[in-house]
């Protein structure tokens, strides 16, 4: 039995949650921070829809299709944060706003890298 990473000490349950709240939260704050129409709202709102989309497919504890193995679904959260922390200068809105994409790229990079890949078992798979 493979044996997880020292350095992967986030449970997949707290990452569904980080997800979903990480999620809402790149949807809502384009708005908030009032990013100017275009690439910087577009990139912010589609990779967060992405995220609860295949969040909901994920087989983690807060997924409910359970079809993309959680190892795939942490190599889409790191490609969506280097997505998110190139988008300024790869699609040219840098000088009007940078800062959000990369905190958030960086934060999902960072949970994509220290995110346990398999759930913790349940009470009926634990040995007696």
């Amino acid at each position: 039995m493979k044996k997880e990473n020292d350095l992967q000490f986030i449970p997949t349950r707290v990452h569904g949650v980080l997800d979903y709240s990480m999620a809402a939260l790149m949807i809502t704050v384009p708005f908030w921070l009032r990013f100017p129409r275009g690439a910087a709202m577009a990139v912010f709102v589609v990779l967060g829809a992405g995220v609860i989309l295949y969040s909901l497919f994920t087989n983690y504890e807060l997924g409910l299709v359970k079809v993309i193995p959680m190892p795939t679904h942490l190599i889409l959260d790191f490609a969506g944060g280097v997505l998110l922390v190139a988008s300024p200068w790869l699609f040219r809105f840098a000088e009007y706003v940078w800062a959000p994409h990369v905190v958030f790229g960086l934060l999902e990079i960072g949970a994509s890298l220290l995110t346990r890949t398999r759930p913790a078992p349940t009470a009926a798979q634990r040995p007696a």
